[in-house]
């Protein structure tokens, strides 16, 4: 038996999350059907995490086990023939028997983002999320570093998360101008609670549109109470970017 580790990069837009769910279009299943193809096996895809509806990664890992003797590097062109085009498996490799992308997950980096410019964008409406009054970047930079280190995150929590714990480590949190008029909330921790990346983000922005002060932040971590951050931003701003594994 194989053990077959995936880098996976996708589209949430037309997908009901990454979980599988009966007469919904998700992503776990569209690619176990098209693995199905190529190995004549019903195969159980084991992903880093769930993404929601509309959220999309850049570089999701997932495993599957599999007695088929196809080469590995055979594996993403293959894969990639049966599926569609808002999904693309952009490395395989074979991975040890023990080894499963959510339960020896280390590290995940999240991004969020946002287009600050007047009139948003027709093209990438999908892509990003657009906030057309001005956002106080440096403000921003300021507030973000309040969210590094562990912290009890209940405050960022949404209701109806299955977690015990609230404590989370963010090891780097950064709040990033780029061309464009685009701007980053980039989140690198331990793991990361329902909505967490996306509870952050609205209260970044509220930091950026001068509602709160930065040094607010540090106030509504303590408090735990949902009511003091932050809307939850819309999902198709936020993107996986990457899952480390030391």
């Amino acid at each position: 038996m194989r053990n077959i580790k995936l880098i996976i990069e996708y589209d949430g837009k037309d997908f009901n999350g990454w979980q599988k769910q009966k007469d919904k279009l998700n992503i776990q299943g569209t690619i176990e059907k098209a693995i199905e193809q190529i190995t004549g096996e019903e195969i159980e895809l084991m992903a880093s995490g769930r993404t929601d509806r509309g959220v999309h990664a850049i570089g999701q890992v997932a495993n599957f086990k599999t007695n088929s003797k196809i080469p590995i590097e055979k594996f993403p062109i293959a894969i990639n023939t049966n599926l569609k085009k808002s999904i693309i498996i952009k490395s395989a490799e074979e991975v040890d028997e023990r080894f499963h992308s959510r339960l020896n997950c280390k590290k995940k980096t999240y991004r969020y983002v946002i287009n600050n410019s007047e009139y948003g964008t027709a093209i990438y409406r999908n892509l990003e999320t657009h906030i057309p009054k001005k956002l106080n970047i440096k403000k921003m930079q300021e507030a973000i570093k309040y969210f590094e280190g562990e912290h009890d995150f209940k405050a960022f929590r949404a209701s109806g998360t299955s977690s015990k714990s609230s404590i989370r480590t963010i090891y780097k949190a950064e709040v990033m101008q780029m061309p464009d008029n685009k701007i980053w909330i980039q989140l690198t921790g331990n793991g990361f609670l329902y909505n967490m990346v996306r509870i952050i983000a609205g209260t970044i922005v509220d930091v950026g549109l001068e509602k709160i002060l930065p040094e607010d932040i540090e106030k509504i971590i303590k408090s735990k109470n949902r009511e003091e951050a932050g809307k939850t931003l819309p999902p198709q701003g936020l993107y996986l970017v990457s899952v480390k594994y030391d």
